[in-house]
């Protein structure tokens, strides 16, 4: 398999907070899946959780070259979780079309956080 992308975010977890106290479930429901929200909302503290999300996302975009807009939406992007622990991308709507379009196989994420900060890093592998 050959390297299609590399992406790289970080996110301030206070910045996910704002926005969440400021706008509540119209900011969650543009940018997470419902499966992501039944993940993160029960947590002790979510918004670590939901800034790491918002940060593959980002990666995402940023693997595909495109960023965030026409050819990829936040909502065409969810992460999950294997029962291992391990998350793992799943493409909705344009963004599968898009990997689809790029020869997309494999996507690889790791992701990270503390209290103030979450990172994610992902890679686009397969045939071009």
């Amino acid at each position: 398999m050959k390297l299609l992308g590399i992406g790289t975010d970080i996110v301030e977890t206070d910045r996910i907070a704002r926005s969440i106290a400021q706008f509540g479930s119209k900011f969650l429901d543009r940018i997470f899946l419902p499966g992501e929200i039944q993940y993160c909302s029960p947590m002790r503290n979510p918004t670590p959780h939901y800034a790491a999300r918002f940060a593959a996302k980002e990666a995402i975009s940023k693997a595909f070259g495109t960023g965030i807009g026409d050819q990829i939406g936040f909502i065409d992007i969810e992460v999950r979780r294997k029962a291992s622990g391990e998350p793992f991308i799943l493409l909705h709507g344009s963004g599968k079309e898009l990997a689809r379009r790029r020869g997309v196989e494999t996507i690889q994420l790791s992701l990270s956080h503390t209290e103030l900060f979450a990172v994610a890093f992902v890679t686009l592998l397969g045939k071009e």
